[in-house]
C-alpha cells in the first residue's frame, strides 16, 4: 500500500540502491562514466534547461520542460572501470502536493532511453 500511495500520491521519485519499487532501482551500466555522463546530458534536449553541470561530481541538474515542469538531480557515478551507476532524483512542479505518477514514470523513461545505449551490468558482477 505505501508504494502505491508513494507512488501516485507524491510529487517526487528518487532512485537508490534497494527501493521499494524495482524500477526504481539504481542502474548500473558497462561503460565508461564519460559516455554515460554525456548520453545523461543527452536526454534533456531544448526546452528543458540544464542549471548545472558538474563532471567532477557526476551531477547534473535539470528544470525540465516536457508535458509537465519538473525538477532533475542525475547523478552518474563510476563504481569500477567500465562499470557506471546512474540516479534520478525528480520532484514534479505541478504546484500541489501530487503528480499522479508522472515523476516516477519519467524516471522510467529517462532509464529506458540509457538502457538502449548501454548494456547493464548483472547484479553478481557488483
Amino acid at each position: 500500500m505505501k508504494a502505491f500511495i508513494s507512488k501516485y500520491f507524491s510529487n517526487h521519485s528518487e532512485t537508490s540502491e534497494e527501493s521499494y519499487d524495482k524500477a526504481l532501482e539504481t542502474r548500473y551500466y558497462k561503460a565508461k562514466r564519460d559516455e554515460v555522463f554525456r548520453a545523461v546530458e543527452e536526454l534533456f534536449p531544448s526546452p528543458s534547461e540544464k542549471v548545472a553541470v558538474s563532471k567532477e561530481r557526476g551531477e547534473i541538474t535539470v528544470k525540465y520542460k516536457g508535458r509537465k515542469k519538473a525538477f532533475i538531480v542525475a547523478t552518474v557515478i563510476m563504481v569500477r572501470p567500465f562499470q557506471t551507476s546512474v540516479d534520478f532524483s525528480v520532484t514534479t512542479d505541478s504546484g500541489g502536493p501530487i503528480d499522479f505518477g508522472f515523476s516516477h514514470r519519467l524516471v522510467i523513461q529517462l532509464y529506458a532511453q540509457l538502457d538502449s545505449q548501454f548494456p547493464s551490468v548483472n547484479s553478481s558482477e557488483r
